[in-house]
């Protein structure tokens, strides 16, 4: 008898007939005799129409207030979904995260979990009952509801898979796993098998919709076997696990992009020990995460012009810090926010060596410049004009052989 997590987001239980057939995938699961643990999200668009009525009140909500109203999309699926299993004859009872306890810290709106209470759910489960926990939420030691940020039920359903220790995770989504590219950008897209969580990870960080970046970081450090697979698909998913399970016979596993980002260029700085550490200490102090990075000195090495990337949405005030920053000595300040990140990401790459003049040269061949470059053991980014996008994630697509 096997131990799972089942964990549905938004999309799956989206609408009361979309809870109906997700009770429905519930009850063949638990009749294969299965003891089941369902963490659910609330019902697509439910959270952001809680923020628009926050925002209404104040645009500077109280964060611990902001916990309390949003944590309630969880509670009205979760208790619709328990509803809909004991419709069907399901034993079933609801838990939300304050009830198990889900102990976390006190980070209103981005809590980690602590600790989770496990005697009164494994003991509702061994007896043949399915245990229907609220995602994205937890509690403090103070007694005050925390939810865990964008993304939290799927975070909820790895953290509990680990102190329930849970044969498996399965993710349901409105997708049948994860594709070597986004379907939507390039109709040529091939749904993966099998990837390895570091691969999971940095497709995550790097602009794939379909996990949050620290949920996987959280099943890799556990060792905990995910599947995400469709809600709406008897097809199997695709599984997120160690690299010693893949048989790796592609360079490239997977194309990710984003379209979030910003290039900022100050030039003309002078050049001398600390520059770089004046440039973004004030960002790091102000929460601004710096991604690419390239510096060029002048030919009297007295100069040098400094370009970086960070999110769009802080380029506003990157420009406003570096503008009011005294310990600065340049030129000019230049910034373009029109830009993409695309991104090859594959294990298969680090013994095989070539593959960045492969990817550079087939851009080259497609006319589509390079703005910047970074790059890790498995993974090469380029900066490229946002209108090259489609074209850079087609053209690596092809040129790696996963059309």
């Amino acid at each position: 008898m096997k131990k799972l997590t089942l964990k549905f987001g938004g999309t799956s239980v989206g609408s009361i007939e979309k809870i109906k057939k997700v009770a429905k995938i519930i009850k063949k699961r638990h009749q294969e005799g299965n003891n089941i643990i369902v963490v659910v999200s609330a019902m697509s668009g439910a959270t952001n129409e809680l923020l628009k009525k926050s925002n209404l009140i104040s645009k500077k909500f109280d964060n611990k207030e902001l916990d309390v109203l949003l944590s309630a999309g969880e509670q009205i699926s979760c208790s619709l979904l328990t509803g809909a299993l004991i419709e069907i004859d399901v034993r079933a009872r609801s838990w939300m995260g304050w009830q198990i306890p889900i102990l976390t810290d006190e980070n209103h709106t981005t809590s980690q979990i602590i600790k989770i209470k496990t005697e009164e759910v494994l003991n509702f489960i061994s007896n043949r009952g399915v245990a229907v926990i609220a995602g994205f939420q937890g509690v403090t030691k103070n007694s005050r509801i925390t939810t865990l940020g964008r993304g939290g039920s799927d975070l909820s359903a790895v953290v509990i898979s680990k102190f329930f220790q849970t044969d498996s995770c399965e993710i349901y989504t409105d997708v049948e796993g994860v594709y070597t590219t986004d379907p939507s950008m390039h109709k040529k897209a091939k749904k993966i098998n099998k990837i390895s969580y570091e691969e999971m990870l940095e497709m995550a960080s790097l602009g794939a919709r379909v996990m949050q970046p620290i949920s996987v970081q959280d099943s890799m450090v556990n060792n905990i076997p995910v599947e995400v697979r469709s809600t709406f698909s008897k097809k199997k998913g695709t599984i997120i696990t160690s690299e010693s399970e893949i048989n790796y016979n592609k360079l490239v596993t997977g194309i990710a992009y984003s379209k979030n980002d910003a290039k900022v260029t100050l030039v003309g700085v002078i050049d001398r020990p600390g520059i770089a550490a004046n440039i973004f200490q004030p960002l790091g102090i102000n929460n601004i995460n710096i991604d690419m990075v390239i510096q060029n000195t002048s030919s009297d090495k007295k100069k040098t012009d400094v370009t970086f990337t960070i999110k769009r949405a802080d380029l506003a005030k990157t420009l406003r810090l570096i503008k009011n920053n005294k310990n600065l000595n340049y030129k000019k300040i230049m910034h373009d926010d029109r830009v993409s990140k695309v991104s090859i990401i594959g294990a298969g790459m680090i013994a095989n060596p070539g593959v960045t003049y492969k990817m550079f040269r087939s851009l080259a061949d497609a006319k589509i410049n390079i703005l910047a470059i970074s790059t890790s053991e498995i993974k090469i980014s380029v900066l490229v004009n946002e209108k090259k996008t489609q074209k850079a994630v087609r053209t690596l697509h092809k040129t790696f052989k996963l059309d």
